[in-house]
This record gives structure tokens, C-alpha cells and sequence, in this order.
């Protein structure tokens, strides 16, 4: 049995980022990661604060199942407008960049 090469710095085989891009799901993947911690985020933030899932919704002038859709691990179509609403409700802010 054959030993696999090292490359670089002791690695063996490529990132698991470059792995995503060559499979052509990074910014699937990428996209779902992001909005899984956010929900997370989000949720953590209101048990923080003693925020229930109607007064997060009715400080937001929205539904409660609006809200289970920004608080929905796998649903990544949310509005950027409606996560810094929602942030904005529970005194945070949201911080995006371009990398």
C-alpha cells in the first residue's frame, strides 16, 4: 500500500474548500453554513434577552411564521432586510464584507 504525498505544510490532498469548488457546491454549501449560524445566532440572541418567539415577532411587526422562517436552519431565502430588522429588534447588527 502506497503512502499518500504530502504537499505544503504536512497537509495531505487539498482544502475542504477547494474540495466544495471543484464539486461546484461552495456556494451552496457556503450560503447554508452561513444562514444555519445566523439562525443559531438569532435564537441565541433572543434567549439572551428572555425573547419569546411572539414578542420577537410582534417587535418586528411580522408573523410568527415569518419568523420561523429566519429562525429555519435550512431555509436560506431570507431577506438581508428582514435579518437586520431582526437583529435591530434584539439590539445587534448584522456585519457583512466582501472577501
Amino acid at each position: 500500500m502506497k503512502k499518500a504525498k504530502r504537499k505544503g505544510k504536512g497537509r495531505v490532498g487539498s482544502s475542504f474548500s477547494g474540495f466544495l469548488k471543484e464539486e461546484k457546491i461552495y456556494e451552496e454549501v457556503t450560503a447554508a453554513a452561513i444562514k444555519c449560524v445566523l439562525a443559531w445566532q438569532l435564537e441565541q440572541a433572543m434567549k439572551k434577552d428572555g425573547v419569546s418567539k411572539n414578542e420577537m415577532a410582534k417587535r418586528m411587526q411580522t408573523s410568527r411564521s415569518q419568523l420561523e422562517r429566519i429562525l429555519d436552519p435550512e431555509n436560506d431565502k431570507v431577506q438581508l432586510d428582514t435579518v437586520f430588522k431582526a437583529a435591530r429588534v434584539l439590539g445587534r447588527e448584522v456585519r457583512l464584507e466582501l472577501v
